[in-house]
């Protein structure tokens, strides 16, 4: 009898759910199961019908949202007009990757797991709900789930009974082959930089992004300020590029130049070597890799290498390893009681996959070149509100960026991949592209006139309040009130001179809070507190939104606490009063938050 086929869909905005969808894939093929590993909207999800065995791995983003790669395959699942047994056929079952520090903790997952019940899908075993808040991580709840969910399986194929599982140190066939092509030599036709201009009338997209010119790179935080903040402009002529206030704009960064060379060094590869790829079974070549590909193409844009290595680095890794003090080592890290020793040695210090490489001599030796991509993710795109109009800066698209770096007990400062890329940017030393896209935000805005708008954007969440004063100020809308916090007056109260302009013109309200600038430490939540009276006004009077962004640390809560006793306060209402009209701002369209890590 034939081995099953295992499909395992996911849908991944940060690499996580991917990354755990290919780990499960590489215990099937462990199992002798055939496998295919696909993002959802890749499929072509009316085959799910005919399909036998089916794991989605999916993870939520924003308030409750399903991820970017699960969006068509999400908007079609859910269609009222499905059979109530439609997927009869199916078993399957449904893993979520969440952070319960969120209020809509995995909601995608459990809303899948119900809609396939609903569907008749035979659902093998309870969806898993993996907290990224637990001590031990998601793999707290992935490990016990994978268990049952192969105890499951198994005895509904005997043909797999009398397979003996590929032990865990045997390493797997790559998923690609590097075929290298000699006597060819790196041109600027075959690096893969160079930069193509997607054609038509469509939109940029991922896989077609528009290269923008960067216009200016400026700091907008004094010198003496510990935060290196930038105001970065490109010019998107003739991109066929369109955004409104909230929306966002997408880029992947390179790695640094230094360590592409130390990465090549390491692995004995030259740089300007130029090879295709060939898949060994069902997995495309990645889009992003021209072919023929550079060696330098692949580590500078495509291999993840500065970034915190998983579990499933030091599981791939380990296969490799012939040293005795390597191999028990990467066997710690890969197993589930290892789980805390890795935390201290990757993720307390955030040490990059680089820097393990250097850490393990002997496996890096021996690491084929085929075997890259099976180790190292690809780069992940990165995500920035936009922090301008185009009504008030036709051609134009603005960031404004918080260059990331801080210490921990490793030697070398830690420092953000994207963001200092960025930074790096220098339009003065030549002219400097950035492959990029966007897409629609979280933060909707009122189309009506007369509709009151409340602000809450502290530090760099300031930026699409800033998108969305300059198109309300064109479009003749002026009830916009802005709470504004940072550290200092002086140091980075950015935009100040245009706030101070539109307050002068009666355009805005602006309420600031420079929480180092007195003894007692003032913050937006503060000031909200304060103008309990006007807030009330607006939001029980005049209907107006009320919008927050920026850090998700204490930030979010505080504020809505704010506001929450401003209803108490001007309104006359309980604790549980306030408590719904807060639920039904939000339920009505009239609250939205935008809150990062």
């Amino acid at each position: 009898m034939e081995s099953p086929t295992l499909l395992i869909l996911y849908g991944s905005q940060t690499g996580t759910a991917q990354d755990t969808a290919q780990r499960i894939g590489r215990q099937a093929q462990r199992r002798g199961l055939k496998v295919q590993v696909l993002p959802l909207d890749s499929y072509n999800v009316v085959k799910l019908i005919s399909e036998p065995l089916v794991i989605f791995v999916c993870a939520t983003t924003g308030q409750g949202d399903p991820p970017d790669n699960m969006k068509n395959f999400w908007r079609f699942l859910f269609r009222k007009s499905l059979p109530a047994g439609s997927l009869c056929r199916l078993d399957c079952a449904v893993l979520g990757l969440g952070d319960s520090s969120y209020p809509k903790f995995n909601f995608v997952a459990k809303k899948l797991h119900k809609r396939l019940l609903q569907l008749g899908a035979s659902v093998l075993l309870p969806v898993g709900l993996a907290d990224d808040q637990h001590d031990l991580g998601s793999d707290a709840v992935i490990d016990p789930w994978l268990t049952s969910f192969w105890e499951k399986v198994l005895p509904l194929y005997p043909s797999l009974a009398d397979v003996i599982p590929l032990r865990e140190d045997e390493p797997l066939p790559p998923k690609y082959t590097f075929h290298f092509l000699h006597d060819v030599k790196e041109t600027s036709q075959t690096t893969g930089d160079r930069l193509r201009i997607p054609e038509g009338q469509t939109a940029p997209s991922q896989s077609r992004p528009f290269p923008a010119r960067l216009v200016s790179n400026r700091r907008v935080t004094h010198a003496s300020h510990f935060q290196d903040v930038r105001h970065i402009e490109f010019d998107i002529t003739g991109s066929n590029i369109e955004f409104a206030a909230g929306d966002v704009v997408v880029m992947r960064p390179c790695n640094a130049q230094e360590d592409v060379q130390e990465f090549c060094e390491i692995l004995r590869l030259d740089p300007n070597a130029q090879f295709t790829l060939r898949p060994t079974g069902n997995a495309a070549v990645p889009s992003s890799l021209p072919q023929p590909c550079t060696v330098r193409h692949l580590v500078e844009r495509h291999l993840d290498i500065a970034a915190v290595p998983r579990r499933s680095f030091f599981e791939v890794l380990s296969t490799f390893a012939t040293n005795e003090l390597e191999r028990e080592k990467l066997a710690e890290f890969s197993s589930s009681a290892g789980q805390d020793e890795l935390h201290t040695y990757c993720n307390r210090v955030r040490r990059t996959a680089l820097e393990v490489l250097v850490d393990f001599p002997h496996v890096s030796a021996e690491l084929k070149v085929d075997y890259l991509l099976d180790l190292f993710p690809e780069i992940q795109p990165r995500s920035f509100s936009i922090a301008s109009s185009l009504q008030a800066h036709p051609h134009r698209l603005h960031i404004l960026v918080a260059v990331v770096r801080y210490k921990t007990k490793m030697h070398k400062p830690r420092k953000g991949l994207c963001s200092t890329w960025l930074a790096s940017l220098d339009p003065a030393q030549g002219e400097v592209y950035v492959p990029l896209w966007t897409k629609k935000g979280t933060l909707k805005f009122p189309k009506e006139r007369d509709t009151p708008v409340i602000m809450v954007g502290p530090g760099t969440g300031v930026a699409p309040f800033r998108s969305a004063l300059h198109e309300r100020i064109t479009d003749g809308k002026n009830g916009n009130v802005l709470f504004f916090g940072c550290r200092s007056e002086a140091s980075d109260f950015y935009f100040s001179s245009e706030w101070k302009e539109m307050t002068a013109a009666g355009q805005l309200a602006l309420f600031t809070a420079f929480s180092r600038d007195q003894e007692d430490k003032v913050y937006v939540q503060h000031r909200v507190k304060e103008q309990a009276k006007l807030l009330w006004d607006l939001i029980a009077n005049k209907n107006a939104c009320f919008y927050i962004a920026g850090n998700a640390k204490q930030m979010p809560d505080s504020v809505c606490e704010a506001l929450k006793e401003a209803f108490k306060q001007e309104g006359g209402l309980s604790a549980e009063e306030a408590d719904q009209m807060l639920d039904t701002l939000e339920r009505t369209g009239r609250f939205h938050s935008e809150t990062w890590s």
